[in-house]
């Protein structure tokens, strides 16, 4: 079964070294799922937090439902992240390290559930994505060369 990726958040590669991958459901309401499924979801500013034992997805932001009524969701409120406690905790005292912080990397369907694709990610400096802009950049030229032979 194939995954379907509805968002990717494709700053986090540029702006973060993704450390460690994890996968969570999320607690939508069904006017989210149906605005989801019409692929109007976006992951650039959000981020993953940890409150009192629970996790949440702040910052991302769900568009209204086109066929909803009058009474639809809040685009960008708070969205509650299931996983098992265990893991919870694991994440929580890694994001007590200095500098470390949780990025959203993709939404996708897997299955029929939604799930979300986060990292714990360490920042980067200016010299970092310069770098890694120069390599990319090499990289592309060595393809361009080949594919000329």
């Amino acid at each position: 079964m194939e995954n379907i990726v509805v968002a990717t958040n494709r700053k986090a590669f540029h702006e973060y070294h993704i450390l460690e991958e994890f996968e969570a459901g999320i607690k939508l309401k069904g006017s989210e799922v149906k605005s989801i499924r019409e692929g109007k979801a976006s992951l650039k500013q959000a981020y993953v937090l940890i409150r009192k034992g629970e996790a949440w997805l702040k910052g991302s932001h769900i568009a209204s439902y086109s066929h909803t009524g009058f009474i639809g969701h809040d685009p960008v409120r708070n969205r509650k992240l299931l996983l098992h406690k265990r893991e919870i905790q694991k994440i929580d005292s890694k994001l007590a390290e200095k500098g470390l912080t949780a990025v959203p990397i993709k939404l996708y369907f897997k299955g029929g559930l939604i799930k979300l694709e986060f990292g714990l990610a360490k920042g980067k400096k200016l010299y970092d994505k310069r770098s890694a802009k120069k390599k990319r950049d090499a990289e592309r030229d060595i393809q361009r060369a080949m594919k000329d032979k």
